[in-house]
């Protein structure tokens, strides 16, 4: 049941990036040019999720257990650590330099050309090295 539920998930979030334009590179990037060519259209899908998250975040603080069964997660560490900067920065880069993330790079891996294969890729990579690097700067500086 969870499967379903996780594939059917999946393929409203891949519809809505397609819909919204945040699988085209141009339009992203036109979002995050704001001394430029800015396109401010993005902020109504940003709002269009944000809006209902919200409404969502306050029906299961009611509940004792999901629906698809399983627990939820726990709740993030409330201050600003080390690993949340430095993920933020990283994923701001792609993005900006890029105009892809990692939801519209799966949702346009059909028609998105060889530039979407190859950021999947560098993607997989980081994902892959992620851990050693973090274990390695945990041991050189610990975090506070």
């Amino acid at each position: 049941m969870r499967m379903i539920f996780a594939l059917i998930a999946g393929g409203l979030f891949g519809a809505g990036l397609y819909l919204s334009g945040m699988t085209d590179t141009a339009k992203v990037q036109g979002w995050l040019d704001v001394f430029g060519n800015w396109d401010p259209t993005l902020a109504f899908v940003m709002g269009g999720a944000i809006v209902p998250m919200a409404m969502a975040w306050q029906v299961a603080a009611r509940r004792q257990a999901p629906v698809a069964g399983g627990s939820f997660p726990a709740p993030p560490e409330a201050r600003l650590g080390r690993n949340l900067v430095v993920g933020s920065v990283l994923f701001g880069m792609g993005w900006g330099l890029v105009g892809l993330c990692p939801g519209p790079v799966v949702a346009s891996l059909s028609y998105g050309g060889p530039g979407v294969w190859v950021f999947l890729a560098a993607m997989l990579a980081g994902m892959a090295a992620a851990p050693f690097v973090r274990r390695r700067l945990d041991s050189a500086v610990p975090a506070e």
